[in-house]
C-alpha cells in the first residue's frame, strides 16, 4: 500500500470513529438520566465529551476535517464556558498548525512546479514549515531578489482528501449539531465542499490577493502582502511578521484587542466596496496585528493573508442588507418583513407576524445600535442559547426563516467575524463601518473614494 492511500485509510478511520464515540456517549447519558442525574448536567457533560473527541480528531488531520475545525473554531465563544475553556488552547493550535508533510514531498512538489533548478529562485528556503492549513503548508524563504517571502505548497492529493473528508463529515453532521447551539452544521459543510475547486486553484487565489494588495497598498490600517510568483500548486507571496490574532485573543492588551477588532470589521466590510471581493475565511490564523513604530508606539495595522476563499460581489455587499439593518434599527417591522420576503428570507408559502420577526432579529443586531459595542463571549453565548433552545420563540421563528443561496457565504462570514470579535472581547464602533461601507445603510450609498475608512473621514471633517 502506498503512503498516500494508507494515510487516507487512517484519516477515514479517525473520522468514522467520531459518530461511534458520540453514540456511545449518548448511551452513557441515557444511563445517567435513568440514574437520576438532571438532563442539564448530563447534556453539558455530553457536550464536553463530544467536543473533547472532535477537537482531538480534527486537530490531527488536514483536509476537510481541519477545514471544518477551523470554521467551527471561531464559534467556540458560543459554547458554555465549562465546555469551551478546556479546548480554547486546542482550537487556537488548530487555527495555526497541522502535522507537516515530509520534506522530501515538499521538494518533489517544488521540483514539479518550479523546475529542477527551483533552489536558484531562492537565496534561502526553510524546510520546516512555519504554518499549515487544510490544503497546504507555508515555508519561510528569501526570494532571489532579497525579499522575504511565504511559499505556500499544496499537499499532493489535497482535493481528493478535502472532498472525501467533507462528504464523510456531512453524513453524520446531525450528531455534531449540539456542539454549537443554534448553528446548522450540515449547510456549513455543504458550502465548504462547494468551494473546494476554488480553494485549490492558486491562480484564482493569486488574482484575489493581487487585487487586495493593490487596493490596500497605501492604506494606513490594512496590509495585504503582494503575490511574488504563482504556479498551479505553489504560491509565493511577500512575508509579513506581526502578532498572530490567536495570540492577541489569548494574551493581547485591551488596546490591541480593540484595535484588532475595529480593523477586522473595517477590512471585511470595506473589502467588497473597494475590490468587489469578500474575504471569506475570517479565522484568526489568517490575520496578524502589525506594529507601526517600535512595539506599536505609532499604532497598529491589520495584516491579512490567505485569499483562497472569496465571494465575488462586483457591486459590493448587497444593498438589501444595509436597507434591512437600517429599517430594523428604526423599528419598521412591516418594511423589514417586506424586504426579507422580497429577498427570499421568508418564503411566499409562509405567513409570519412582522413584529415577531423583528423581535427575533433585534438582539442579534444589537452591536449596530450602540455607538460602541463590547463584544464578549457572554453576549454570544446568550444569543446562541436564545436561538438554539426549542423552548424559545426565537428558535421556532428561526426554523421558519430561509437563507437564500446568494447570501449563504455572506452570512457565514458575518457570523465568523462576530465569533472572532467575541473571542477578542473587543470594543468596536461597528456602526461606523456600516455607515462607511455598506450600501443602503445610509440614505446615500457609501462612496469608495474615501478609502482610509471612517477615521480618515473624521480627520478630514475636522480640518
Amino acid at each position: 500500500m502506498s503512503d498516500l492511500p494508507r494515510k487516507a485509510v487512517t484519516r477515514t478511520a479517525k473520522l468514522a470513529a467520531l459518530p461511534l464515540g458520540i453514540a456511545g456517549r449518548a448511551t452513557w447519558g441515557l444511563g445517567k438520566r435513568i440514574g437520576g442525574m438532571s438532563a442539564e448536567i448530563v447534556g453539558r457533560e455530553l457536550q464536553q465529551r463530544t467536543a473533547d473527541q472532535l477537537f482531538k480528531v480534527l486537530g490531527e488531520l488536514k483536509g476537510g476535517a481541519m477545514k471544518l475545525g477551523q470554521a467551527l473554531s471561531v464559534f467556540e465563544s458560543a459554547l458554555p464556558e465549562e465546555v469551551a475553556g478546556p479546548y480554547r488552547a486546542a482550537l487556537t493550535k488548530l487555527q495555526e498548525a497541522a502535522p507537516p508533510m515530509p520534506t522530501s514531498t515538499v521538494h518533489s512538489v517544488l521540483t514539479e512546479q518550479l523546475g529542477t533548478d527551483w533552489r536558484e529562485r531562492f537565496l534561502e528556503f526553510e524546510d520546516k514549515p512555519s504554518a499549515a492549513a487544510s490544503i497546504g503548508q507555508v515555508h519561510r524563504a528569501v526570494w532571489h531578489d532579497g525579499r522575504e517571502v511565504a511559499v505556500k505548497v499544496q499537499y499532493p492529493g489535497a482535493g481528493e482528501a478535502l472532498i472525501s473528508d467533507l462528504n464523510q463529515l456531512a453524513r453524520f453532521s446531525r450528531v455534531l449539531a449540539p456542539l454549537v447551539p443554534g448553528m446548522d452544521i450540515k449547510p456549513l459543510i455543504a458550502e465548504l465542499r462547494d468551494r473546494v475547486s476554488e480553494e485549490l486553484d492558486y491562480g484564482l487565489e493569486a488574482q484575489a490577493q493581487r487585487a487586495h494588495a493593490e487596493e490596500f497598498a497605501a492604506d494606513p490600517d490594512v496590509r495585504v502582502p503582494d503575490v511574488v510568483h504563482q504556479a498551479e500548486q505553489v504560491l509565493v507571496t511577500e512575508w509579513i511578521d506581526g502578532i498572530p490574532l490567536a495570540e492577541v485573543i489569548t494574551d493581547g492588551t485591551d488596546e490591541q484587542r480593540d484595535r484588532a477588532g475595529q480593523l477586522l470589521a473595517r477590512f471585511l466590510f470595506s473589502g467588497p466596496a473597494r475590490t468587489g471581493l469578500l474575504h471569506a475565511d475570517p479565522h484568526p490564523g489568517n490575520f496578524r496585528l502589525l506594529p507601526i513604530g517600535a512595539e506599536g508606539e505609532d499604532g497598529w495595522q491589520l495584516g491579512v493573508m490567505d485569499f483562497g476563499t472569496v465571494d465575488r460581489l462586483p457591486g459590493g455587499l448587497p444593498q438589501p442588507i444595509g436597507e434591512s439593518l437600517r429599517m430594523a434599527i428604526d423599528g419598521e417591522a412591516d418594511a423589514v418583513y417586506s424586504k426579507l420576503r422580497q429577498e427570499g428570507f421568508i418564503k411566499e408559502s409562509i405567513e409570519l407576524d412582522p413584529n415577531e420577526v423583528l423581535d427575533c432579529l433585534l438582539p442579534m443586531i444589537e452591536p449596530v445600535y450602540a455607538e460602541e459595542f463590547d463584544f464578549s463571549r457572554e453576549w454570544l453565548r446568550a444569543q446562541a442559547t436564545r436561538i438554539g433552545d426549542p423552548r424559545n420563540p426565537a428558535y421556532q421563528m428561526g426554523k421558519q426563516l430561509n437563507l437564500p443561496p446568494a447570501y449563504l457565504l455572506i452570512h457565514r462570514v458575518t457570523l465568523s467575524t462576530i465569533g472572532v470579535l467575541c473571542q477578542l472581547g473587543a470594543r468596536v464602533r461597528l456602526r461606523d463601518e456600516l455607515e462607511a461601507w455598506v450600501p443602503g445603510f445610509l440614505a446615500e450609498a457609501p462612496g469608495v473614494a474615501d478609502k482610509a475608512g471612517p477615521e480618515a473621514e473624521a480627520t478630514a471633517a475636522g480640518a
